[in-house]
């Protein structure tokens, strides 16, 4: 497919004209397109004039880069839902790819697309939706405004606990979650809240008004260099809500599982490409 319109193509249908991001703290070297370097979104990497094949993942990880460079393949798109390298045990906590892998990837001819906030906005292939889909949640409503933008939802589900949720949870993700157990156990109602990937303290405050007690996220651990982690903490437990985390990874996946059919659709052969969850992000 000729690459340029399967970016025009991908531009319009997440509307990235509307949307907003933040990167700045990225390596903006002569790997990176212009447009990238202005808006934050779309083509980060311009390497190739057709696209034969579509790999998704979650993050650009090395293992992820080695693999595809390993591969032989050429006139290749790598679809990424952040455009930098998750890693909480330092910081700065994303990292951008190194202008060593960029340089093999465009002698390659692989390129890099990028849907963050896009991605996160609620819809058919969002982190948070999908999320509720493989946990296997009843999406009835929507709150908190990212970037402009409803990127967590409100579902029901039949786990009566927290405890027999985050038991559920790790049974669909594949490895421990952490509950922090803020509140009563019981879930409210039967219904909770989702917020892959990451959290604010201003969705807790949402949920105390809607009467929801239990938050399931990606990125739990309390760290004191960045304020608004701390600052979730003490409201959860001040407001009595129980938040279940699963790492950044792991919540966030199932959106770029998800975004494969899109371009199958498309007439693409495509395949999520796997990654691994990082349990510090958890405690």
């Amino acid at each position: 497919m000729n690459a340029r319109k399967l970016y025009q193509k991908l531009d319009q249908d997440f509307e990235l004209e509307n949307l907003t991001d933040d990167w700045k703290e990225m390596d903006f070297n002569e790997y990176i397109t212009d447009n990238f370097k202005k808006h934050y979104m779309g083509l980060v990497s311009d390497n190739s004039k057709e696209v034969n094949r579509v790999y998704t993942a979650v993050f650009p990880d090395k293992k992820i880069l080695d693999k595809l460079l390993d591969s032989g393949e050429k006139d290749i798109l790598l679809f990424v839902h952040h455009p930098m390298i998750w890693d909480i045990a330092t910081l700065p906590v994303f990292k951008s790819i190194s202008r060593g892998y960029l340089k093999r990837l465009r002698e390659n001819r692989i390129s890099i697309y990028n849907l963050h906030s896009p991605l996160d906005k609620n819809g058919p292939y969002s982190t948070s939706v999908n999320l509720a889909e493989a946990l296997g949640i009843i999406q009835e409503g929507e709150f908190f405004e990212y970037f402009g933008v409803k990127s967590s939802i409100i579902g029901r589900t039949d786990s009566q606990t927290v405890e027999e949720l985050a038991m559920k949870i790790e049974s669909i993700v594949g490895h421990k979650v952490k509950l922090w157990f803020y509140g009563l156990q019981e879930i409210k109602n039967g219904k909770v809240a989702l917020s892959a990937g990451g959290n604010f303290p201003e969705q807790i405050s949402e949920l105390a008004k809607l009467g929801i007690n239990t938050l399931i996220t990606g990125v739990t651990r309390p760290v004191k260099s960045y304020a608004p982690s701390m600052e979730t903490h003490r409201l959860a437990e001040e407001k009595k809500i129980n938040i279940i985390g699963a790492t950044h990874y792991s919540t966030e996946k199932f959106a770029c599982i998800a975004i494969v059919e899109y371009f199958k659709k498309l007439g693409l052969p495509a395949e999520f490409v796997q990654g691994e969850p990082d349990l510090n992000d958890l405690e």
